[in-house]
């Protein structure tokens, strides 16, 4: 029974806002409990007024005690709408801090890429964007005051007691019954169904259409903006439908909640009238036990169920990633320096890999790359050729066999000095909103290694060291995408200079034309000569030039060889490299392309 309390994310909610803000948590939840006790405090002061206008008694202390009451009612409610809007972004902020530390600090990225933890993932990192429901620094007002009736409802009903034993349970028990009856009846668990997460999903899939600028060119282009709108306003409109639906009241527990709270309200205020015609109370305790009576409505059902369930549910989702994402993204940690390796040879050995939940990607990749050599890993997509370069960065560690570096087990390097000893060039690379020297050297290296970092990789003169790369800054600029590219070849070469020995390039220059990008092949390879650079292409007028080209398909190695011993041999590379040379059939592009080719 315990357990399953604090499994549950009501639970975890109200256990996480201490965390947010010690003493703004305090101070909510003495709000709560003052604003809670005061509509009782207001209709028993309102007794005292009139049992002392009854008796001819003194006014000013009843008075002065209403006065002070009302004079709370009043001012506490700003006061606590303060307090819960600063409440609930401290909140969104530990939130995210939480995500954030969960996100990052796992050595590998396993955790963000298994799609078991992507449902979670979403609502823990868009909860306060508005889109499925109200921020945290809104919806904590409206718990405080789904709470506060609630309390206020149930202080009523334990006064009521007072004027009968079987009054507060008979009153607090109707107005309790709409709880289940209407919960039920709004088959609220409806809202978190897969056809209302998936109509969610297809609704913020639509508004990203939209409005961010990937989509713009390709919406305009083929005259798509009339279909955007189209179909965001009807997945926007079926997700507010199944919402709207969900909540619906049905017919028969309102007319139920209807009966039992007509019911006992009836017996309630027959029995006050009664005693009061009868003589059995007074005025004034009448006043005070009719007006408690009325304010032990406040326990109905209203809209706490629904605000708590919105805020609850990114709390929930922040708790349970936690060790999910540090149990996804871990590897072990070696404890060996890496000063120098590899100084022999890397090799791949009997390297077997799939995803969590995935069919196998590879299966019993042997290779062996010696010191300062080249190797092109091609092939088709999907053969693998991403996943190899993600096993020799350790962001993920192989399923069994063993990468080796000068016959060591690289599981047994330190990670963070082994991944110094890698520079790489990802086909995502990041675009860092920072200027040209933090882009280059994002953890620092003297300008003379920055600016000859970027003169090799061909982007001398992009803008200055100091200039931010994102027009959103004032005298910031932009770049094109082969400049782009640029800046991100010339942060593996500054890597480089600061001593990595692992160069790898995923599709490094695909932005680049094919002249640019064998004249920038030939200086990374003249760059990093005394390294072991990996290749990732599907551009053979650059793989020609590597040392090594490795055919990688189905998950295992089939051909390894240099260039001309793999045309000679007229396998797969070579069935590859001539379909691609004959993509070019202009005279004009024979002489430029083919050239460059073979």
């Amino acid at each position: 029974m315990l357990g399953r309390l604090r499994s549950r994310q009501e639970y975890l909610f109200f256990r996480a806002l201490p965390r947010a803000g010690r003493g703004l948590a305090a101070a909510w939840w003495v709000v709560v409990i003052l604003r809670a006790v005061l509509p009782a405090a207001l209709a028993i002061t309102l007794g005292l007024v009139v049992g002392a206008v009854q008796d001819d008694e003194s006014l000013a202390v009843p008075l002065t005690a209403l006065g002070v009451v009302f004079i709370l009612l009043q001012v506490l409610t700003p006061i606590h709408q303060a307090i819960s809007a600063n409440l609930g972004d401290r909140l969104a902020a530990h939130l995210y801090d939480r995500l954030t530390i969960a996100a990052v600090e796992p050595p590998g990225m396993g955790h963000l890429e298994d799609p078991s933890l992507t449902a979670d993932l979403t609502v823990a990192r868009d909860f306060d964007l508005g889109m499925t429901g109200p921020p945290l620094s809104i919806s904590m007002d409206f718990i405080a005051v789904g709470l506060i009736q609630l309390l206020s409802g149930g202080v009523s009903a334990l006064i009521l007691f007072g004027y009968a034993w079987w009054a507060p349970p008979l009153l607090a028990g109707a107005w309790l019954a709409t709880h289940w009856l209407l919960r039920e009846s709004s088959v609220w668990q409806d809202r978190n169904t897969d056809e209302v997460r998936f109509a969610q999903r297809d609704s913020d899939y639509a508004y990203r259409l939209a409005v961010d600028p990937p989509a713009a060119k390709e919406l305009r282009l083929f005259g798509l903006e009339g279909w955007t709108l189209d179909r965001f306003i009807d997945r926007r409109k079926r997700l507010h439908s199944l919402q709207y639906q969900a909540t619906r009241l049905r017919e028969k527990p309102v007319l139920w909640s209807l009966l039992l709270i007509v019911a006992a309200n009836t017996l309630v205020f027959w029995s006050l009238a009664d005693a009061a015609a009868g003589g059995r109370i007074a005025l004034d305790e009448l006043v005070v036990y009719a007006q408690l009576a009325v304010a032990t409505s406040m326990i109905a059902f209203g809209g706490l169920n629904w605000a708590l369930d919105g805020a609850a549910a990114p709390v929930a989702a922040s708790l349970r990633l936690g060790p999910k994402m540090a149990a996804r993204g871990s590897l072990p940690a070696g404890s060996r320096a890496a000063a120098g390796v590899p100084a022999t040879a890397l090799r791949f050995r009997d390297v077997h890999f799939a995803y969590p939940g995935g069919p196998p990607v590879l299966e019993g990749v042997d290779l062996v790359i010696p010191a300062g050599t080249s190797i092109a890993i091609v092939g088709q997509n999907g053969a693998g050729k991403t996943t190899l370069a993600k096993l020799l960065c350790r962001l993920y560690d192989p399923t069994s066999g063993a990468i080796e570096a000068d016959g060591a087990d690289i599981r047994d390097f330190d990670i963070a000095a082994w991944r110094a000893r890698i520079a790489a060039v990802f086909q995502d690379y990041i675009r860092y909103e920072l200027p040209l020297r933090e882009n280059v050297a994002p953890t620092g290296a003297p300008d003379d290694v920055v600016q000859s970092a970027l003169a090799a990789a061909g982007g001398s003169g992009l803008a200055g060291l100091d200039t931010v790369l994102s027009r959103a800054y004032a005298g910031g600029t932009d770049l094109s995408g082969g400049q782009w590219q640029r800046v991100a070849l010339a942060r593996a070469l500054a890597r480089v200079r600061m001593g990595a020995g692992v160069v790898i390039l995923d599709e490094p220059t695909a932005q680049l034309d094919v002249r640019g990008e064998a004249e920038i092949f030939e200086r990374l390879l003249a760059e990093t000569r005394d390294c072991i650079t990996v290749l990732i292409s599907h551009r053979f007028s650059t793989v020609r030039h590597a040392d090594l080209i490795c055919v990688l398909e189905h998950g295992r190695v089939q051909e390894l060889g240099t260039h001309d011993q793999l045309m000679a041999l007229g396998g797969r590379y070579r069935t590859m490299f001539d379909l691609q040379a004959q993509r070019f059939t202009s005279e004009e592009e024979e002489g430029i392309v083919y050239d460059v080719l073979v």
